[in-house]
C-alpha cells in the first residue's frame, strides 16, 4: 500500500494533537503577568515561592505526555476503530491511494475529537478544573480524569477479551469492574476495538467481492482473460458505492457504533 498509516501521517498527527493539547489545558489558564514572565526564565535558584517552580515543572510534565500523545490517542479513543474501517474500505473498493491516508487519518482524528468530546469534557470538569483551581493534588487529579476514560473502555470491551487480560497478568481475580487495573483495560479495550473494526470490514468487503468475482466470471466466460478485472470493476464499484450513498452510511455507522 504505498505508504501506510505508520510513514509519513505521524507528524501531522503530533502536531495537530499538540496544537488542540495546548488549546484545551492553556486556552482558559488565568495565569498572571507576573507568572507568565517566570514562565521565560527556566532557572530555579532565584524562585522563591514554591507555586513558580511548580508551574515549570507542569509546562515539562505537559511537554512529556504531548510526545506520548499519539499512542494516547490510538490506545485509549475510537481512534483505532475508525481509522482501520476507513483504510480497509480503500482496500474494498480499489482505489489504491484514493482518498489519500492524510485524508484518512485527518476524517479518523476529528471523528474521534467528536465522539470522545462527552468524555473530554467530564474529565475537564470533574478534574482538570478543580486541579486549577487548587483543590485536587496531582494524584487525585489522575484518578479523577481516568474514571470517564475507564468508563469509556469498559463500555467498548468484550467480557471475553477483558478476561484473556485478567488470565494473563497473573494477578488475583477482581470483585467487580472497578477493580480491574487500568493497564489491563487497554489492551482488553484495543483487542476488542480491532476484532470490532475488522468485523465491520469484512462486511464491507462483501458487495465489493461480489462484483469483483461476477465481473471475473464474465471476462473468463468472454474469454477476455488478458483483460485486467480490476479496469472493469472499479467503475461498477464506485457507481454502486456512490448511488448506496456510502460515506454516509459508513460514517454515520461508525459513529452510531460507539453509542454517539
Amino acid at each position: 500500500m504505498g505508504k501506510t498509516l505508520t510513514t509519513y501521517s505521524w507528524k501531522w498527527l503530533l502536531f495537530f494533537l499538540t496544537a488542540m493539547a495546548v488549546i484545551f489545558f492553556l486556552g482558559d489558564y488565568a495565569w498572571s503577568q507576573e507568572t507568565r514572565t517566570s514562565l521565560v526564565n527556566v532557572n530555579m535558584e532565584d524562585a522563591s515561592e514554591p507555586g513558580r517552580i511548580s508551574v515549570v515543572l507542569e509546562i515539562f510534565a505537559l511537554l512529556t505526555v504531548l510526545s506520548l500523545a499519539p499512542s494516547i490517542l490510538i490506545m485509549l479513543t475510537s481512534f483505532t476503530r475508525i481509522a482501520i474501517v476507513l483504510s480497509l474500505l480503500r482496500q474494498a473498493v480499489g482505489t489504491n491511494q484514493s482518498p489519500a491516508t492524510q485524508i484518512i487519518v485527518g476524517l479518523s482524528i476529528f471523528l474521534t475529537i467528536f465522539i470522545m468530546t462527552p468524555v473530554w469534557n467530564e474529565v475537564n470538569e470533574g478534574a482538570f478544573k478543580p486541579y486549577r483551581a487548587g483543590q485536587l493534588s496531582v494524584t487525585d487529579t489522575v484518578e479523577r480524569a481516568s474514571i470517564p476514560i475507564r468508563k469509556f473502555m469498559l463500555k467498548h470491551t468484550r467480557e471475553k477479551d477483558l478476561a484473556l487480560m485478567i488470565s494473563i497478568s497473573g494477578g488475583e481475580r477482581p470483585q467487580n469492574v472497578d477493580s480491574v487495573p487500568t493497564m489491563t483495560i487497554i489492551p482488553a479495550f484495543v483487542i476488542s476495538e480491532l476484532k470490532t473494526a475488522f468485523q465491520i470490514g469484512m462486511l464491507l468487503y462483501v458487495p465489493f467481492l461480489i462484483i469483483d468475482m461476477v465481473v471475473a466470471s464474465v471476462l473468463l466466460s468472454m474469454g477476455m482473460m488478458m483483460l485486467p478485472p480490476i479496469m472493469i470493476s472499479l467503475p461498477f464499484k464506485l457507481m454502486l458505492f456512490v448511488l448506496a450513498d456510502g460515506w454516509y452510511l459508513v460514517i454515520g455507522s461508525l459513529v452510531k457504533s460507539f453509542g454517539v
